[in-house]
């Protein structure tokens, strides 16, 4: 069985993954030019990428070789505006348009991240997304994004995993801008859900074709231990809870955003009110759809086990071992649809692994396939249900810059080689153009 016809089929990637050219045509700094220093794998930085910068027309060609429906894409708040604030950089926005419009020309329809984690420096040098001004900051940048693209771009994404860029860079030093200070995470958490508001507010008041808009979180996904009726409660709770993963944890960032509500526990957890009433109302303005990242099932440790209660002796796992359950995709479509009542998008699904261009100068990537096919069977399980899936983004178009992983992780359809900037198609990206061709029928 085949999924609707109006299924959004498409990849992904995000500005500081991909694009390069970190200092040139204008472009200021991010928090991720400056601050990888002595914190990435091999020192790895994202000022070249994969070039994509200077490759476009070849990577657009790519995505049509391999029948991209949609192409998910963030901006560069740096390349937009250099210090976050105050002068545009016209070169910046010159860009994206020409992306938008070869995008376009190809029969791929743009959507469009405005936040997927490059913070410019200089804001962040103000205290970034712990100053109480930074909603502001990014509702002017979003209107200048908005009214530079919208009479050709219809799909909004606000916010990219404030899961991970708030929890793993202010809450364990993992990410830029590599701090550990739960301090921050309050501030953090009231500013980056009022900026997502006031991004949906500029989007809908500014934007020149009628706006479809979303939020991108991710967060963990708990299975149930077997199918009784309590299991599921159990499971369901535990993934809207966050007394386990704390802020990276699902309910900390939608229940905001999507029902107005505090999150389940986050009074006693930062002994305080997290929003008022009043504010609540601010945050929860009216989406189109919510984007979800998914990868992994959740897991905790639990007793004297050395594996958590996700993993088990010699399971599958990725390049960046985490282990592999596709039955997550069933319950995150599922649980979210229960809980927030809103059409789900998959953002970003995908796997890593240690590709390389074999003898025959082909890359074979058996594994990616087998995880995407398996993925996209438990999709198909949770729309035959009746649960509201309307798309499905892979993650990502091509190999690309991993954040503090760098570049060993290998996440793309497409093989990139650094040191030359070729790239050749995979295995999985042939697969993959078979599968949206027959809109899943052939899985």
């Amino acid at each position: 069985m085949a999924f609707k016809s109006d299924f959004m089929w498409g990849a992904a990637s995000a500005a500081a993954q991909v694009e390069g050219a970190y200092n040139e045509d204008g472009k200021g700094l991010s928090i991720w030019d400056v601050l990888y220093d002595g914190h990435t794998k091999h020192n790895d930085s994202p000022h070249i990428a994969c070039d994509h910068y200077h490759r476009l027309e070849e990577d657009v060609e790519n995505m049509k070789k391999i029948g991209l429906k949609y192409y998910r894409f963030s901006v560069s708040w740096p390349r937009i505006i250099p210090d976050g604030t105050g002068t545009v950089n016209q070169k910046g926005l010159d860009f994206y348009r020409k992306l938008v419009d070869l995008l376009l020309k190809a029969g791929i329809e743009p959507m469009i991240t405005l936040y997927h984690w490059d913070l410019p420096y200089e804001l962040y040098k103000k205290g970034g997304w712990q100053n109480d001004e930074s909603p502001e900051w990014f509702a002017q940048y979003v209107k200048v994004v908005v009214e530079a693209l919208s009479d050709k771009v219809k799909y909004w994404m606000t916010i990219n995993e404030p899961n991970c860029f708030i929890g793993i860079s202010y809450l364990g030093a993992t990410h830029a801008p590599f701090l550990n200070d739960k301090d921050a995470l309050y501030p953090c958490t009231r500013n980056v859900l009022f900026a997502h508001a006031r991004a949906v507010k500029v989007i809908r008041e500014t934007a020149r074709t009628t706006p479809i808009v979303g939020f991108a979180p991710t967060g963990p996904i708990f299975k149930p231990e077997n199918d009784s009726e309590e299991a599921i409660r159990i499971a369901y709770e535990k993934t809207f809870s966050n007394d386990i993963k704390g802020p990276f944890s699902t309910g900390w960032w939608i229940d905001p955003a999507v029902l107005g509500k505090n999150p389940v526990g986050l009074d006693d957890y930062f002994g305080k009110p997290l929003f008022t009433h009043e504010e609540l109302q601010e945050i929860r303005q009216p989406l189109d759809f919510l984007g979800f990242n998914i990868y992994i099932a959740a897991g905790h440790k639990q007793g004297n086990s050395a594996y958590e209660t996700n993993e088990y002796i010699g399971c599958p796992r990725n390049s960046l071992n985490w282990p592999i359950d596709p039955d997550c995709m069933y319950w995150a479509i599922r649980f979210l649809n229960e809980r927030y009542g809103l059409p789900v998008l998959i953002t970003e699904n995908g796997m890593c692994n240690n590709d390389f261009v074999m003898l025959d100068g082909k890359v074979h990537d058996p594994q990616r396939i087998d995880y995407i096919h398996r993925h996209l069977l438990a999709a198909r399980k949770a729309v035959d249900e009746g649960y509201k899936l309307i798309g499905y983004i892979y993650w990502s178009i091509m190999d690309n810059y991993e954040w503090a992983e760098g570049y060993d992780p290998r996440f793309g359809l497409i093989y990139v080689d650094y040191r030359t900037q070729k790239r050749t198609l995979k295995d999985s990206a042939y697969w993959y153009k078979e599968v949206i061709a027959s809109n899943g029928a052939n899985l």
